[in-house]
């Protein structure tokens, strides 16, 4: 790694999170680390790629092959590093620590005591997706955040814990009418995210509701596939 090399990915680094100084550890990989979570990211030049990045984490990598990650370009670097400090900052234990944090002293004798420590913990939900997803729908790519909805997979309900409801691998950032088919159990997602289309839909509403069968999900995690097989189970309108 040369010297200018180091520079560049430094100061992607610091561009993107990892706020910290860098180190190079033993096998010749910077590493790049943030007071604001725990987990490290790999970044090493290789040719003929020009660079390489693991995570300490597999699921900050979001297109890793084998844990690993290739790019050729400055520019690809960002979006990777960009999308691994998004998804650190939005770990589970991260959004259940500010949970706890901003609801310890909050009242939960009543319902509507309970509902507004609900609401706290949705609105920590829907900030994690918008982050996790970069403000866009995940499947339409719609960038205006007011509209987007933050969508559970497993429901809230239905969750067994805080870890759960507020898991940003349990929820997807979607458009008002994919929130409302994904809510209702008329559209879902394969493990490599292609859309899936209830039969209970017909053909003329699948037309009048402008729906593609070429819409998916890019950039779905294996943290993403033990909710989604839980919502084709349970929750996916089936013929």
């Amino acid at each position: 790694m040369t010297p200018l090399e180091r520079i560049r990915i430094e100061k992607a680094a610091a561009d993107c999170g990892f706020e910290r100084e860098p180190v190079v550890n033993e096998h010749g990989k910077l590493e790049l680390r943030s007071a604001t979570f725990p987990e490290v990211v790999y970044v090493w030049v290789a040719a003929p790629v020009a660079y390489r990045i693991t995570a300490s984490l597999p699921s900050l990598l979001a297109s890793a092959e084998n844990g690993e990650i290739s790019v050729d370009s400055i520019d690809e670097l960002y979006k990777v590093l960009q999308q691994a400090a998004a998804v650190a900052r939005t770990l589970p234990n991260q959004v259940v620590e500010q949970f706890k944090s901003k609801t310890q002293n909050l009242p939960q004798t009543t319902e509507v005591e309970r509902m507004v420590v609900q609401r706290v913990g949705q609105n920590l939900f829907r900030n994690a997706l918008l982050e996790f997803w970069e403000g866009r729908c995940c499947v339409t790519g719609l960038a205006i955040p007011a509209l987007l909805r933050a969508s559970h997979i497993k429901p809230w309900a239905k969750c067994t814990s805080d870890l759960e409801r507020l898991d940003v691998f349990n929820g997807l950032l979607l458009a008002p009418h994919l929130d409302a088919l994904f809510d209702g159990g008329w559209i879902s997602f394969s493990h490599q995210g292609e859309l899936l289309v209830s039969q209970q839909l017909t053909a003329a509403a699948r037309a009048q509701l402008g729906m593609s069968l070429q819409w998916s999900i890019k950039n779905l995690t294996s943290a993403h596939q033990g909710y989604l097989a839980y919502y084709r189970e349970h929750e996916f309108r089936t013929a």
